[in-house]
């Protein structure tokens, strides 16, 4: 065999080449991050789903002990109802929570000194806001808070005669 039929010896075969691609992993990082990617950014959506719920459980339960505490400072069970509302209404707006249907039922025993004030507050919050999750459109917290009428608190003095000075 003469020199000029010889392949040259810096030139690698075909099966040299496929066999050095094989090995080689540049990239490789890169095409799994992007196949992870979307993964990754549905945990961070069920994550931020399960935050929220929480968050807005504990607002509820904070609601409805300011409702409970506002009932005990009236003097009649219509007052103490109206003050627990109004009060239930004021605290979610300023939480930052908008319900999409509001129930605040009060339990007064009486309202008479030593008793309790029982509030349970029921609220329909929207979770339209999570729908890349496929979440339900609504769910609905309730809490209850009881709270005693204070023994010592003094009443007025039309009470204790019957409305007459």
């Amino acid at each position: 065999m003469t020199a000029a039929h010889r392949f040259p010896t810096f030139a690698p075969s075909a099966c040299g080449r496929i066999r050095a691609l094989r090995r080689d992993e540049r990239g490789s990082t890169a095409a799994e991050l992007t196949l992870l990617t979307p993964l990754l950014i549905l945990l961070l959506l069920f994550v931020v789903f399960c935050g929220r719920l929480a968050d807005t459980k504990l607002r509820i339960n904070d609601v409805a002990h300011q409702a409970a505490r506002a009932a005990t400072l009236a003097r009649t069970p219509s007052q103490a109802t109206a003050n627990a509302q109004a009060t239930a209404s004021a605290a979610l707006a300023s939480a930052g929570i908008s319900c999409q249907s509001l129930s605040v039922s009060t339990d007064t025993q009486g309202l008479k000194p030593g008793s309790t004030v029982t509030v349970t507050v029921s609220c329909s919050v929207g979770l339209g806001d999570l729908t890349s999750l496929g979440v339900p459109g609504s769910r609905t917290f309730q809490s209850s808070f009881s709270s005693p009428v204070d023994v010592w608190r003094g009443t007025s003095p039309n009470a204790q005669t019957g409305g007459v000075p």
